[in-house]
């Protein structure tokens, strides 16, 4: 179960939303932003524990013992209503205005045996305009026993109408450090696995978690780089068949170049003489990395990472997924120590 002093990272947040619970300073919607697993949903989940924990003093809550935050914990509480968006489900969106107008006929219902109704509605982001828009006239008039906790990726992505609305709580991405040392102490994993694990979590605590329990991840991480190496050392002509190739699964194609622009941020960093362990996400790619920062143009290195990340965003819009990849491949660099010309 958890609790405030299990959140990793975040605690001036915590402090926040537990001072507001104390001091009865609630207000009626929070909107919790930050990347992808860097804990938005944990922290939602903890506070909804807190506003409805039947714990006598306010000091103590999130009990994590009480019949409310067990509920709650496991997500059965009959006046916490949750849904969810999907991400990665590329230039769709997933959070329906069939969806919200369930939330809304929940709400007009008083709470059965909370201290309050709590709607959570994870990846907000993920909600199409018209669906957005609907929700708008809850977030303004929202019942007085009811507090709704929103999450999202990006506030910019949202109609400005929603985040202006809602008591914003951003989340950063968590130092590797700070991952590390609750790896190590939460989860007992060895120093050198631990270490690991929290440069390539790259801030997301929720990752480094998976991770830990689904030694997949780390291998699936491992495969994308083997597959952008060998994509360096290909000609032109292996490159376009390549491309090709990997264009046929758009969702697999985002999750990959999300992983390359990560190792181009890397050789960037290495380039301008940053690339000492407490930046570096790809740890065992230091003696690749300082050998191509020597080897090929700054140029070059940096127009590799633009242009990955422009990529990813004409992706996330639908761009022609084949015609992306194959922009892409002409602007890499050639690695001819790998391809042993």
């Amino acid at each position: 179960m958890t609790l405030w002093k299990d959140i990793v990272g975040h605690g001036w947040a915590v402090s926040n939303l537990s001072s507001a619970i104390k001091h009865n300073r609630l207000v009626h919607a929070y909107l919790i932003s930050g990347p992808t697993q860097v804990g938005k949903s944990t922290l939602a989940l903890t506070f909804a524990q807190a506003l409805n924990c039947l714990a006598p003093s306010a000091v103590d809550r999130p009990c994590g013992k009480c019949r409310a935050c067990i509920l709650i914990g496991d997500h059965r509480h009959p006046d916490v209503i949750e849904i969810r968006g999907q991400l990665g489900q590329r230039g769709k969106s997933t959070l329906k205005i069939g969806q919200l107008r369930e939330i809304q006929q929940a709400l007009s219902l008083t709470s059965t045996e909370g201290r309050y109704k709590i709607a959570l509605i994870s990846n907000f982001d993920e909600a199409n305009p018209n669906a957005a828009n609907m929700f708008l006239k809850t977030l303004e008039e929202p019942p007085s026993y009811a507090v709704l906790i929103l999450t999202a990726v990006d506030p910019d992505l949202l109609l400005p109408t929603i985040p202006s609305r809602c008591q914003q709580v951003a989340l950063r991405p968590v130092p590797a450090p700070v991952i590390q040392e609750a790896l190590r102490e939460r989860w007992n994993v060895d120093l050198e696995h631990a270490r690991e694990i929290a440069h390539l979590a790259d801030g997301r605590i929720g990752w480094a978690i998976e991770a830990v329990q689904d030694a997949t991840l780390l291998e699936e991480w491992t495969d994308r780089l083997v597959l952008l190496h060998e994509t360096l050392a290909l000609t032109r002509v292996g490159r376009f068949k390549f491309a090709a190739l990997i264009s046929r699964d758009p969702e697999e194609l985002f999750i990959l170049l999300r992983t390359w622009l990560v190792w181009w941020r890397d050789l960037a960093l290495f380039l301008i003489g940053e690339g000492q362990d407490t930046h570096t996400v790809n740890l065992d790619e230091r003696e690749r990395l300082s050998r191509l920062a020597g080897q090929w143009q700054a140029a070059d290195i940096l127009k590799s990472l633009r242009k990955t990340d422009e990529a990813l965003w004409q992706l996330e819009r639908n761009a022609n997924t084949r015609l992306v990849v194959e922009n892409l491949m002409l602007v890499y660099p050639y690695d001819l120590f790998e391809s042993g010309s």
